[in-house]
C-alpha cells in the first residue's frame, strides 16, 4: 500500500518535483480593435484568451500588423473584426484558419459619400446585435460552454439596452441638434438619437480638410448656434480648436471608442460621452 501511494504521488508530480497544475482550456481568439475586444471579453469571460491587433493608445485606422500578429490571426480559433475599418486587418483575415466574423455583416450600414460607414459600435443598439453574433460563434467553437456564452451575451445586451435608454432619455430635449466632430465617426450615434453630424474630416481622421472647408465649417458653427466643437484623444485637435476659437465656440473631448479608454470600459466611456454631449448640445 505504501508503494502504491508513493507511485501515485510521483505520478502527480512533474519532472521538477512540483505538482502539475491543471487549467481549463481557453479558446484563442483574435480581435481587431477595442470595441470588438470589449464584446468578446464580456461574452467569453474566462473561457477565451483574447489578443487584440490594436494596442491601447494606437490610432487604429491605419494600423500595420507585425508577422507575429499575422501568426496570431492564423492560429486563432476565431477572428472578430469590423470590415472596412482597418485595411491591414481586412487583408490579414484572409490568412485565418479558424472562423472569421465580420461583426458589421448583416447590420444596416450607413452610406457616407458612397462608402459604408464602419463605426457601428457607437450605437448601443447595434452593439446588442453584435454581442449575439459573438455568442453564437463562440458557442460553435466551444459547444460545451454554449449556455455560458449565451447567458453572458444576454447580460451584456441588457446593459447595452439600459445604456440606450439612458441616451434616449437624455437627448430628447437638446437645443442644438448638429454635432461638429473631428472626424465623421459618430454617424450611427447621431442617427440613433436624432442629431446631424458634421465632421472636420471624413470617415478617416487622416483626411486633411482644405482651407475652404475649414472656413465653411467655421461659418456654419457661427450661423447655426453650435456652441461646442468636439475633439478626440488620438487626433490632433489643432484644426478643431481653430474653428471653435474663430466661431466663438468651446471644445470638448468626445471619444469615438476606436481605442481602449485609459480608465473604465465601453459602457463607462459611453456614459461619459453622454455627459459631454448633453452639455455641448444644451440638453436640459
Amino acid at each position: 500500500m505504501l508503494a502504491a501511494a508513493a507511485a501515485l504521488t510521483l505520478a502527480a508530480c512533474s519532472s521538477s518535483g512540483q505538482p502539475e497544475q491543471t487549467s481549463a482550456q481557453t479558446v484563442p481568439v483574435t480581435v481587431s480593435h477595442y470595441p470588438v475586444q470589449f464584446l468578446v471579453e464580456q461574452v467569453g469571460g474566462d473561457l477565451v484568451e483574447v489578443q487584440s491587433l490594436t494596442s491601447q493608445g494606437t490610432e487604429p485606422h491605419d494600423v500595420e500588423l507585425s508577422p507575429q500578429q499575422i501568426g496570431e490571426v492564423q492560429a486563432s480559433k476565431a477572428v472578430f473584426y469590423v470590415g472596412g475599418f482597418q485595411p491591414a486587418v481586412d487583408e490579414a483575415v484572409n490568412e485565418a484558419q479558424g472562423d472569421v466574423v465580420d461583426l458589421s455583416e448583416g447590420l444596416a450600414l450607413r452610406d457616407q459619400d458612397g462608402v459604408p460607414d464602419p463605426h457601428v459600435w457607437l450605437s448601443p443598439v447595434l452593439m446588442q446585435e453584435m454581442a449575439g453574433l459573438v455568442a453564437d460563434t463562440l458557442a460553435q467553437q466551444d459547444p460545451d460552454n454554449a449556455d455560458t456564452y449565451q447567458s453572458n451575451a444576454q447580460a451584456l445586451q441588457e446593459q447595452l439596452a439600459a445604456l440606450n435608454t439612458e441616451w434616449t432619455d437624455a437627448t430628447t430635449t437638446c437645443d442644438v441638434r448638429t454635432m461638429v466632430v473631428s472626424h465623421e465617426a459618430f454617424g450611427y450615434l447621431a442617427d440613433q438619437y436624432g442629431f446631424d453630424q458634421k465632421g472636420i474630416s471624413g470617415l478617416s481622421p487622416e483626411t486633411e480638410p482644405s482651407a475652404a472647408a475649414i472656413a465653411d465649417l467655421t461659418r456654419f458653427v457661427q450661423d447655426n448656434g453650435v456652441t461646442t466643437v468636439y475633439t478626440e484623444a488620438l487626433v490632433d485637435p489643432a484644426v478643431a480648436q481653430t474653428i471653435a476659437a474663430e466661431a466663438g465656440a468651446q471644445t470638448a473631448v468626445l471619444d469615438p471608442l476606436e481605442s481602449q479608454p485609459e480608465t473604465g470600459d465601453y459602457l463607462s466611456a459611453m456614459s461619459e460621452n453622454l455627459d459631454t454631449l448633453a452639455n455641448g448640445q444644451s440638453c436640459s
